[in-house]
């Protein structure tokens, strides 16, 4: 914007100046072409009243010469009463010009080299005398060259002048503009505090009301939200008090056991949801910002859970890929609760007895997580994503692929659902590492086949 007005200025400025200084140039040049033809007017005028007194050929020449022109002027008495013509001075103009002079009886001017010539017709006894007065060309164009470039200067000045307001004007304009788009950055990174000084012209101040109030509304709204979930999480405290209760009931058992850590595990996601949703400041989706855990450890750690549930319904379980660490820009908590809603799948959709394996793959730039079954397969992975993306159908909310998606996606990397080598699912967690987009060219090949000479 602020180039633009600077641009718009220089144009503006430069028509206007060529409209006004073109012409007054041509003024300038003609006022310097009749100053010339006025001062031989004069010298012609001087030497008239000399001819109308005496023709003789001396007394004429101290005249011309008394009149400081005797190098530029010239007189042409014609012959007459027993006398002959008289040539006083250099001529310059043809005779043509001359007889033409004196045959009209008006001054007029002729084309001579190095020049112009005034030739002034006076009336004599014995005819018509001309006074021819030689107008040099420097004499005409005389002082027009330096009022060119004085013209020409004060256009060069205007035109920075011009530029200097616009871009003045240009600054108030845009800096209102760029802090409006910086807190607009600010607002989507997560910054709620941020908010724009109502200042500059008046439409952006009007723009910069308006995203204060916005945000104002989306922190209002957040705040509504979290108070939602607090809610809403808090009041599942009573029936998990009671199921913690009849849990504590059950007795001795592995079953037992399992029901009392998925319970208490149960709880302190609530209390973690709550304490979330009751702080001051919302959480930011940041992950690779300072966050961070060992898939590996992490997928162990899940693995021990989920294998005893396994063993209760005859599944056979492969981990592999976590034998040394494997830092991922991703906190331990989502990477938990991606890994658990994907099992979950597999225990929900697949029958018992289905097998199924996680192994993790460290890359150069990238993890990929990979969670394969034995089970039928999905039939429309698209559809599945799909789900994954809140629209639920099929008796799946959906939220287990949101939850990867959002984690994988992150980081830079994307999730993706094939087949998988035991025959059923594959869900493909590709976690990058520096924050770009995933390149897929070579990595996928070398994920395969290290994973078919784990699985060899």
């Amino acid at each position: 914007m602020r180039w633009a007005l600077v641009k718009v200025c220089v144009a503006v400025t430069t028509m206007v100046v060529v409209a006004f200084a073109v012409p007054l140039g041509l003024v300038i040049k003609e006022m310097a072409r009749d100053r010339a033809f006025s001062n031989a007017e004069r010298q012609a005028a001087a030497i008239a009243p000399a001819l109308s007194i005496t023709t003789d050929r001396d007394e004429l020449e101290r005249v011309v010469a008394s009149a400081g022109a005797d190098a530029q002027m010239a007189v042409h008495i014609p012959a007459g009463d027993g006398k002959p013509s008289v040539e006083i001075g250099r001529r310059r103009a043809v005779a043509k010009d001359i007889a033409m002079t004196r045959r009209l009886g008006r001054a007029s001017t002729a084309e001579v080299p190095g020049g112009s010539a005034l030739l002034q017709p006076v009336a004599l006894s014995s005819g018509i005398a001309v006074i021819e007065v030689y107008v040099p060309e420097a004499e005409v164009s005389n002082g027009v060259g330096t009022a060119w470039a004085v013209l020409a200067a004060v256009g060069v000045a205007l035109v920075i002048g011009s530029v200097a307001v616009a871009d003045r004007l240009g600054v108030r304009m845009v800096q209102p503009a760029q802090r409006l788009a910086e807190s607009a950055h600010e607002l989507g990174e997560g910054k709620l505090g941020s908010r724009v000084p109502e200042e500059g012209p008046t439409e952006l101040r009007q723009a910069a009301v308006a995203f204060n109030s916005m945000a104002d509304q989306v922190v209002q709204l957040l705040a509504n939200e979290r108070e939602l979930a607090a809610d809403l999480s808090h009041r599942l405290r009573t029936p998990l008090t009671v199921l913690r209760l009849n849990a504590a009931s059950l007795g001795d058992g592995p079953a037992a056991d399992q029901t009392r850590a998925a319970v208490e595990q149960l709880e302190r996601e609530v209390d973690t949801i709550i304490r979330t949703a009751r702080e001051a400041k919302p959480q930011t989706a940041a992950l690779g910002a300072g966050a961070g855990c060992d898939a590996s450890e992490v997928v162990r750690e899940r693995m021990d859970f989920w294998s005893a549930l396994a063993e209760d319904e005859g599944r056979k379980v492969r981990v592999a890929g976590v034998d040394r660490p494997c830092r991922i820009p991703v906190a331990r908590a989502d990477l938990a609760a991606a890994l658990d809603a994907l099992l979950g799948n597999v225990f929900r959709h697949t029958p018992e007895g289905t097998a199924f394996a996680v192994d993790v793959h460290n890359a150069e730039d990238a993890v990929i997580v990979l969670v394969s079954d034995a089970g039928a397969g999905i039939a429309d992975p698209e559809a599945a994503m799909a789900r994954g993306r809140g629209s639920g159908n099929d008796g799946s909310t959906g939220l287990g692929l949101d939850i990867v998606r959002r984690l994988a996606e992150a980081t830079g990397g994307d999730v993706r659902i094939g087949s998988s080598v035991l025959g059923g699912t594959e869900v493909r967690i590709w976690i990058q590492l520096d924050g770009r987009a995933p390149v897929r060219s070579g990595h996928r090949g070398s994920v395969r086949r290290r994973r078919r000479a784990a699985v060899r």
